[in-house]
């Protein structure tokens, strides 16, 4: 029975991943904080983790990065209501196998656990142009992940004043 660890804040979404993991022959913890996620794994052999990436405290980033050190062999997709080019560069760099948008059910988790297991019939014909707004929304994120997550600093490289890039910051992403 393979061993999966559901971390995410909304302990809504965890309880429910985690009944339908369950339900789908899988030995399922949750977690709802950095803290509580590696105390978890202390114990708990995952093979897999489903990680939030924006989370009280220490994000999602953090986690995959620090359970990766502690479990070499864990498979972890980073999932988020808030995604950018740039996070998703960094959740793979960092190890992720795959990085999903919110909402997603388990059959989209798990088939990011195996990318390559998708079908090459089920890959666009051709890819979407993103919207401006978009655009802008991914350069945003690009440049504030360079900065350290320094607002003062990636406003000044963005030649915008600090109030705006924290108004910017605080709305949904754009759809693609």
């Amino acid at each position: 029975m393979e061993k999966i660890l559901i971390v995410d804040d909304d302990a809504h979404l965890r309880d429910r991943l985690v009944r339908a993991f369950v339900s789908r022959d899988f030995d399922a913890r949750g977690a709802g904080s950095y803290d509580e996620a590696m105390a978890v794994l202390e114990e708990f052999a995952a093979d897999r983790a489903v990680i939030d990436l924006k989370m009280p405290g220490r994000s999602g980033l953090d986690l995959a990065r620090d359970a990766l050190a502690l479990r070499p062999d864990l498979k972890v997709v980073i999932l988020t209501g808030y995604g950018s080019i740039a996070t998703a560069m960094e959740a793979v760099r960092l190890g992720a196998v795959s990085y999903l948008p919110k909402p997603a059910d388990v059959d989209d988790i798990l088939a990011a656990f195996d990318p390559e297991a998708r079908n090459a019939s089920d890959a666009p014909s051709e890819i979407p142009t993103p919207s401006l707004a978009r655009a802008e929304w991914e350069h945003i994120n690009r440049v504030l992940a360079d900065c350290g997550g320094n607002i003062s600093a990636a406003a000044r490289r963005l030649n915008i004043h600090r109030r705006t890039l924290q108004r910017k910051l605080m709305k949904y992403p754009p759809p693609t």
